[in-house]
């Protein structure tokens, strides 16, 4: 059990049937990647969530695993637990399963909104200060009709203060499982229905037009638009990173944020991983963020020791505050020993968690410098790194 402050639950338990032929929505394909992969990988980027409980029907265990792909293996994505009858249920057993690591704080959202950003999510984690919930929702602009049996007008019904609400929807945890369990056998539309039948007092937070729901099967075109549309707007930029440690007296090196056992280890202040320390100056060169030093000074005791996966993952949360994305990596370890080719796939799959991309996206292989220098006197080892990213064009 490990004490969390702030958990996302994504309810993702449901059949889909309006949206057609292809099987359950939330593990169909879009654009190259699952629907439940791209919701996912959202809450999994959030420097403010601590974990991340996915519920699940029963007989989707095996879509679950290959949907999710490589980030099955992110530290912070809990083991998925299985759904209900309704959704309302499933969001019951989404709630209990977690109250063993005392959260303060629950976030719930839709599996078929993969569109949500990091600042709708901010934003309702804030409102939580001074709210018992929160939820992402738009103010209605259309007019509104109220029609009889016949499909006739009867009247139109006044759009002042209608909100259309979204997920994620925030509360604190103690009060929304103790309103889920009185409300368990009613049939409510939100939790923050739930929410509001158990008297709490619920704020409604901007959310965003691009946080659609995937319901019907047209919305997949929907969906694929808004992508391209996107990607369209997004420029490429490509930063380098360059670090040197030395050898000392030890038993393993790190590289890549994997151990590889060694007679020697890496002498730095921090883990001196190379691989990881090179890869975090080309992200951050790539946005033009500084260098590593700058955010994590040598002279700060703070980071004596510390793992680097840590600097790697502050340098992508630079680039998801700016609403971007790391596309590819590619290091080049320099030495004559360790040997990295026995320990290239774990280096990989460590990178892709922390970055949440695909191995394929990831590069790490190794080269000498056929006994030349300090790396041929097996004095130490070099790393370089290259970093592609997608940035927002400014406009």
């Amino acid at each position: 059990m490990v004490k969390t402050n702030i958990i996302a639950v994504i309810v993702a338990a449901g059949r889909g049937a309006r949206a057609g032929a292809g099987g359950p929505k939330q593990y169909r394909d879009l654009a190259g990647r699952a629907v439940i992969a791209r919701t996912a990988s959202v809450f999994l980027d959030h420097p403010q969530i601590d974990a991340l409980r996915i519920i699940i029907h029963r007989d989707d265990r095996e879509q679950y695993n290959a949907a999710m792909g490589e980030l099955l293996s992110c530290p912070a994505l809990l083991e998925p637990v299985f759904g209900g009858a309704e959704r309302q249920d499933s969001v019951r057993l989404g709630l209990e399963s977690v109250e063993d690591d005392g959260p303060s704080l629950i976030l719930i959202h839709d599996a078929a909104r993969p569109f949500i950003d990091g600042e709708t999510i901010s934003r309702v984690i804030g409102a939580l200060d001074n709210h018992d919930g929160a939820i992402a929702a738009l103010p209605v602009y259309d007019t509104l009709k109220r029609s009889g049996d016949n499909s006739l007008i009867e009247t139109t019904v006044p759009r002042d203060a209608l909100w259309r609400a979204q997920t994620p929807q925030g509360f604190h945890y103690g009060k929304i499982l103790s309103a889920h369990r009185a409300a368990a056998g009613q049939q409510l539309t939100d939790d923050a229905a739930v929410a509001e039948a158990a008297g709490m007092k619920v704020a409604l937070i901007a959310g965003s037009p691009d946080n659609m729901k995937i319901t019907q099967a047209e919305d997949f075109g929907m969906a694929e638009t808004l992508l391209g549309r996107k990607k369209k707007t997004m420029e490429y930029r490509t930063g380098h990173g360059f670090d040197v440690h030395a050898f000392e007296d030890g038993d393993a090196v790190v590289l890549c944020g994997v151990e590889i056992p060694h007679d020697k280890k890496l002498k730095g202040h921090s883990d001196a991983d190379a691989g990881m320390h090179a890869l975090t100056d080309a992200i951050l060169g790539a946005i033009g963020e500084g260098d590593i030093g700058d955010h994590f000074p040598p002279s700060d005791p703070q980071w004596k020791g510390a793992a680097s996966e840590v600097f790697l993952a502050r340098a992508r949360d630079l680039v998801a505050a700016r609403g971007g994305c790391i596309t590819h990596c590619d290091v080049t370890m320099m030495c004559e020993e360790p040997k990295i080719g026995p320990h290239r796939d774990r280096m990989r799959g460590a990178l892709a968690c922390i970055l949440d991309l695909d191995t394929s996206r990831i590069s790490v292989k190794a080269t000498t410098t056929e006994q030349l220098g300090f790396t041929g006197r097996r004095e130490g080892i070099a790393a370089m790194a290259t970093a592609t990213v997608a940035l927002p064009v400014a406009g």
